[in-house]
């Protein structure tokens, strides 16, 4: 399952059954579990850990060294789950120890040609990054989030649940869940409801949806009175929980 020109590192340990293919590179302390495929010139560097069922289209840096002139050289980390498509010239770097050390990409997502995720960033599940979108460091991508192409992020933004980026969008501030956005520097536009027909949110709930945007961006509230209104508003399933929490926990204000 591996080509003969591909060079693996002693250290690396590679469950029976991935296949590497034409030169690749697995350098340093890198782990590869069943099922995984690396297509061709793929570069592995370590400390790496990566899942199961993991497919990386040629051309891929996968856990080089964090872009951060303060990085020195230490054993910083990037974590792949299971189920990921990682298409060409994907470029994902490790942490750095001035936060929390390592890079973390969950579970089914599809990572388009020419995605950089930098440092420290975490990406949730089932999320789906268009063409040469950019994280900058410390970003953090919430479950089922949709980047569309040429998306930049600037570091220690967030992205919420469920969250729609135009192609081309600008981010320097937090994107709530639920929420489209697009524009340079994005704003917000609507409500995903599309996303939220897929993702089985029924009728009521997503009204409640509509409503709550409304209540963050319709009705002047201050973002502290927005949230007292949430919660008033929220239903017996919790529909709005995850929304509240992310508000209450922005640090650099949301997308407006």
């Amino acid at each position: 399952m591996i080509h003969p020109t591909a060079i693996i590192d002693a250290q690396a340990r590679i469950a029976a059954d991935v296949e590497i293919g034409p030169f690749c590179v697995i350098e340093g302390d890198v782990v590869i579990d069943s099922g995984s495929k690396l297509d061709s010139h793929v570069v592995v560097s370590g400390p790496t850990r990566i899942g199961k069922n993991n497919r990386f289209y040629p051309f891929g840096s996968i856990g080089a060294a964090p872009q951060d002139k303060k990085y020195a050289g230490e054993p910083t980390m990037l974590i792949i789950g299971d189920n990921n498509t990682f298409r060409e010239n994907v470029t994902l770097n490790r942490g750095t120890v001035q936060d929390i050390a390592k890079t973390v990409i969950g579970n089914d997502n599809w990572i388009m040609a020419g995605v950089h995720i930098a440092h420290d960033c975490i990406v949730g599940n089932h999320c789906i990054m268009a063409n040469n979108v950019a994280l900058a460091g410390h970003v953090e991508v919430q479950d089922w989030a949709i980047l569309g192409g040429y998306t930049l992020v600037h570091q220690f933004c967030r992205i919420g649940e469920h969250a729609f980026c135009g192609m081309g969008s600008v981010i320097n501030q937090d994107v709530p869940d639920f929420v489209v956005v697009s524009g340079n520097i994005a704003e917000a536009k609507s409500v995903n409801l599309e996303g939220l027909k897929r993702r089985n949110f029924d009728s009521v709930q997503r009204t409640l949806v509509k409503r709550a945007f409304k209540i963050i961006y319709r009705n002047q509230l201050s973002i502290k009175a927005a949230i007292s209104e949430l919660q008033a508003q929220n239903d017996e399933k919790g529909t709005l929980d995850h929304l509240i929490a992310f508000l209450e926990s922005s640090t650099r204000g949301i997308t407006r």
